[in-house]
Order: structure tokens, then sequence, then C-alpha cells
């Protein structure tokens, strides 16, 4: 299994449109809005790193409203239990 994160800029009026959209990709594990240089972070989970290609490239890239994506491959993850209490700040 391959986990990709998907830095993702969107126009500032697209966000919750293009989040909704990229949702609903199926290799698309969870999607975040977050504060900062980006606008949206999803988490990809493939079978290989060219299904990682194709799911930015055919899926998120092609979405009205995205700007640029910039994906990072994982290598590892230190403590699974953990990995979503990061992105859930103040919850």
């Amino acid at each position: 299994m391959v986990t990709a994160l998907c830095f993702i800029t969107v126009e500032p009026r697209h966000v919750n449109d293009v989040g909704s959209e990229i949702a609903r990709i199926p290799q698309v594990r969870t999607v975040y809005s977050v504060t900062g240089q980006l606008d949206i972070v999803a988490i990809i989970e493939v079978s290989d790193v060219e299904a990682v290609a194709t799911v930015v490239t055919d899926g998120i890239s092609a979405i009205a409203g995205v700007s640029t994506t910039e994906t990072h491959i994982a290598f590892r993850t230190y403590r699974p239990e953990d990995l979503g209490a990061g992105f859930s700040l103040g919850y």
C-alpha cells in the first residue's frame, strides 16, 4: 500500500466545492481544509506509485478550481493511532 499526501491550492471561492469533489475520489481516504499557504490536504492510499500519479493527474488536478498540487509519498507511519490527531485541531 502506498500513502501519499497531496497539498492543493485552490481558487479561493472554490475551496468547499473542490474539497467535496476530492472527497468523492475512491482512493482519497481523507480531505482536510487547512490554514497557511495551502488550501487542502488530501491523503491518498493506493496499491502502487503509478496509481498515485493517476489519482493526482486524472482526478484531483482535473477538478475545476484547483490551481496547483504538490504530492509527497510517505515512507512510513511512526504512530498510526496518532495520524488523525495531528489534523483534528480544535475537536
